[in-house]
């Protein structure tokens, strides 16, 4: 195996499974001077670049009536965790035209997704008598 593909994988970490178009919350460890905290992003996954140790990805949200935009490195020691707050309806791996959208034609369909099937109980037992009246 390669050197540099060697180091990249030690440095890989697990970070939970969120697709474009999921509205996520990201958050970020931010040092200012001597102390630390972690700051919550919240917004719409527009883009994802997969290239290994060096996978990105973008997210936007619109603050004070201004769409801004940040790009995150997945793998980067500073994010502690990515929640999903909803997943997405779309059918486009790249969410570009967002930018140009306002107001309610910016927002993405929610997926509604099937619980998986419960395994089915056997029916209650009825009485003997209510079958008789019946």
């Amino acid at each position: 195996m390669d050197v540099i593909k060697a180091l990249e994988a030690e440095q890989l970490k697990e970070v939970s499974d969120f697709r474009i178009g999921d509205t996520v919350k990201v958050h970020f460890s931010i040092i200012e001077g001597k102390t630390e905290r972690v700051q919550v992003y919240e917004g719409l996954v527009i883009a994802k670049k997969n290239a290994g140790l060096r996978k990105t990805f973008t997210v936007r949200k619109i603050s004070y009536g201004t769409g801004v935009e940040r790009v995150f490195p997945l793998n980067s020691p500073r994010i502690q965790k990515v929640e999903v707050v909803r997943h997405g309806r779309v059918r486009r791996a790249k969410l570009y035209y967002i930018r140009s959208r306002s107001g309610k034609a910016a927002k993405v369909a929610e997926l509604i997704r099937s619980k998986k099937a419960a395994p089915k109980a056997a029916p209650a037992p009825q009485p003997e008598n209510a079958a008789a009246e019946a």
